[in-house]
């Protein structure tokens, strides 16, 4: 048995560019969610959770508008986080970002992350798919628990905005990565959220 775990980025956020902590969708976020929701129409979702932040619950709010008979739940495991501090392998260019970041984050991302984890990371008795909609360091921090990379590998993994990731997670074999960031649902003048600009 599997258990499929469906990792979306929430939405281009309303006035992000400016600096606003959090915040509704933007025009062109509603669009995305609306469009990641039209190409998991046809998956059998036993369960959907969000991140308490309001761009992944407008997100939320969106998706399980168009996938029929479900209910997303919010879920502080899936708070945008700080997954883990800085370690000797760790490259030095990633060294600036941790700048303003305080121990006392870096100790509550940890933690958090642990929980998820354990939470969702999990084999499943019977065929599960479970739909999480969060944000761009969490998935990055699953991507890296599939390939147990070392800690400070979670950056660098980055995720558009309504990107898709799915993992696989089985009781015999090790989890496995169906996809990442897939944004085939999203025409290119709606693929947002990356460091880098897309040529394609």
């Amino acid at each position: 048995m599997s258990h499929f775990i469906y990792l979306v980025r929430h939405g281009e956020q309303q006035d992000a560019q400016h600096g606003m902590p959090d915040g509704p969708l933007s025009e062109r976020g509603t669009r995305q969610a609306a469009l990641i929701a039209d190409r998991l129409a046809a998956v059998p979702f036993t369960d959907a959770w969000h991140s308490p932040l309001q761009r992944a619950a407008h997100t939320a709010a969106i998706m399980t508008e168009s996938l029929p008979n479900l209910d997303s739940v919010p879920s502080a495991l899936l708070f945008d986080c700080i997954p883990s501090g800085p370690t000797p392998d760790m490259p030095t260019a990633f060294q600036p970002f941790f700048g303003s970041i305080t121990e006392a984050q870096i100790d509550a991302g940890r933690a958090q992350m642990a929980d998820a984890v354990n939470e969702w990371m999990t084999p499943a008795r019977e065929d599960k798919h479970s739909l999480l909609i969060t944000h761009n360091f969490v998935i990055g921090w699953f991507v890296r628990e599939v390939f147990e990379a070392p800690a400070w590998r979670w950056m660098g993994i980055n995720q558009a905005n309504c990107g898709l990731t799915i993992i696989r997670v089985r009781s015999i074999k090790s989890p496995e990565l169906i996809a990442h960031n897939d944004l085939g649902h999203l025409p290119r003048e709606l693929r947002t959220g990356l460091p880098v600009d897309q040529p394609y």
